[in-house]
């Protein structure tokens, strides 16, 4: 009887072997984040426009906020989104 050499491999096995771990992480964090503003944004019926003010920024920084593919997003913005939308947008763990 053949052995599986994969029985007990993990995807974070996968991702860690590929070198990939770490982007993954992150994009799976920014997808978290992206949903988390949206949802708060959907709850005070805010348009990205309206955050934009609040947020006193411009909408194309907004629409970057709210890009699940986009982890360029510097930790002043996430602070001022948390701030124009009064919730708690990163966990420190």
């Amino acid at each position: 009887m053949k052995r599986n050499k994969h029985i007990g491999s993990t995807l974070d096995s996968l991702f860690d072997e590929l070198g990939e771990k770490d982007d993954v992480g992150l994009l799976t964090q920014k997808k978290l984040l992206a949903a988390t503003v949206q949802r708060a944004m959907a709850e005070r019926e805010m348009s990205k426009a309206a955050l934009a003010r609040a947020m006193n920024t411009s909408r194309t920084v907004v629409h970057r906020l709210l890009d699940p593919k986009d982890t360029g997003v510097t930790l002043a913005t996430i602070w001022k989104a948390s701030k124009a939308l009064n919730v708690k947008l990163v966990e420190l763990r």
